[in-house]
Formats: C-alpha cells, sequence, structure tokens
C-alpha cells in the first residue's frame, strides 16, 4: 500500500505490481496512465481530474472514494471493475469495454459513454445527469436510485428493466426499447404522450398513464 504520494507516469511504471498495486490519498492528478497494465489495482480517495487513462488495461480496478472529474478513459478495458462512492463527472468513457463493471453511488453527471460496449453491468445509487449513453444496454438489469435526467439515451436498450426510485426526466429516448421494461419506479415527466409508443410492451402505473393523459387535458379519475 502506498499513501499520500504525488505520482506522474514514471511513478507509477516503477511500482512494483506484485508489491504495490493499492494507493491510498495519492494525487494522479492530470497523469498520463495511457496504455498502462494497471489490473486488479486499487485507488482509494484518489485525485485523478485530469488524468489520462486512455487504452489502460483496468480490468478489476477498484476505485474508491476517488475523484476524477474529466478523466479520460477512452478505449479503456474496465471489466469487472467496481466504481464506489467516486466523482468522475464530465469524464470520457468513449468506446470502453465496461462488461460486468458496476458503479455505485456515483457521479457520472455529463459524463460521456458513447459506443462503450456494455454486458451485464450494474448501477445503484448514481447521478447520469446530462450524460451521453447512446445505444447503451442496460437488458436484464436492475437499476436503482439512477438519476438520467435529460441523458441522452437515444437508441438504448432497456428490455426487461426493473427501475427502482430512478429518473428519466426529460430524457432523450428516442429508438430506445423498453419491451417487458417494468416502468412504475421511474420518474417519467416530461414525456409527451406522442412520445408514449417508446413504452409499448413495459409497465407504467396508473399515476404515470394519468400523468402522460394530462398531457391531452384529460382526467384519470
Amino acid at each position: 500500500m502506498l499513501c499520500g504520494r504525488s505520482l506522474s507516469r514514471d511513478d507509477v511504471q516503477q511500482l512494483s505490481p506484485s508489491t504495490c498495486r493499492h494507493l491510498v490519498d495519492c494525487d494522479l492528478e492530470e497523469a498520463d496512465l495511457s496504455r498502462l497494465d494497471l489490473s486488479g489495482w486499487h485507488f482509494e480517495r484518489c485525485n485523478l481530474r485530469d488524468a489520462n487513462l486512455s487504452g489502460a488495461n483496468l480490468d478489476g480496478v477498484v476505485w474508491h472514494g476517488c475523484r476524477g472529474a474529466f478523466a479520460n478513459f477512452t478505449g479503456a478495458t474496465l471489466a469487472e471493475s467496481s466504481f464506489r462512492a467516486s466523482d468522475f463527472n464530465n469524464a470520457n468513457f468513449r468506446r470502453t469495454k465496461l462488461y460486468a463493471a458496476r458503479f455505485s453511488g456515483c457521479k457520472l453527471t455529463g459524463a460521456d459513454f458513447t459506443d462503450a460496449s456494455a454486458m451485464e453491468i450494474g448501477i445503484e445509487e448514481t447521478l447520469l445527469i446530462n450524460a451521453r449513453l447512446p445505444g447503451f444496454s442496460f437488458r436484464n438489469d436492475r437499476l436503482r436510485k439512477v438519476d438520467f435526467s435529460q441523458a441522452d439515451l437515444r437508441k438504448c436498450d432497456f428490455r426487461q428493466v426493473v427501475f427502482e426510485e430512478c429518473s428519466l426526466r426529460d430524457a432523450s429516448m428516442a429508438g430506445s426499447r423498453f419491451d417487458g421494461a417494468d416502468l412504475r419506479g421511474a420518474d417519467i415527466g416530461g414525456l409527451r404522450l406522442v412520445d408514449a409508443s417508446l413504452f409499448r410492451g413495459a409497465t407504467i402505473s396508473r399515476a404515470q398513464a394519468g400523468e402522460l393523459l394530462g398531457e391531452l387535458g384529460l382526467k384519470v379519475r
């Protein structure tokens, strides 16, 4: 374990992966860690703001209590990685591989997941406000306390997804699929009745149906 150090690319490369793969309270702001093999490392309460992790092997990495606004993960592999109670707002996750990755208690406001590959991903208690996730697959997931307000969710796959205390308010969802989804635990405010066809095959509550009909000035009793 290494604590309280400011680290550059050279510093990280000189660390022995067999003896020091756990960094605590370390400063890696603007560090160039691109294309490095950091698989299995553990970053705890580290500063990764503006760090460059593009093309890196980050499989199985744990990020716990980290701050990584505007970090660049473009093209990185993040299979089975775990993001816990971390702030990666406006981070770039374009073309990342996120198989079985987990996000819990995180802030991903404005993050860009365009062209990311995701299967069996887990997300809970996470802010994705204004995030970009076009074409993202959440199929068969259970999403709990996830805020997608104003996010770009065009052509996403939400088939068989269960929403619990989530928000889709004012999100862009053109072309998305919700077959078999349970939307009763989602805020779908801002959706117009003309967009309701998106939810064909999904389950909504009476209250949600009333909101949609209210757009036409009708009252449900």
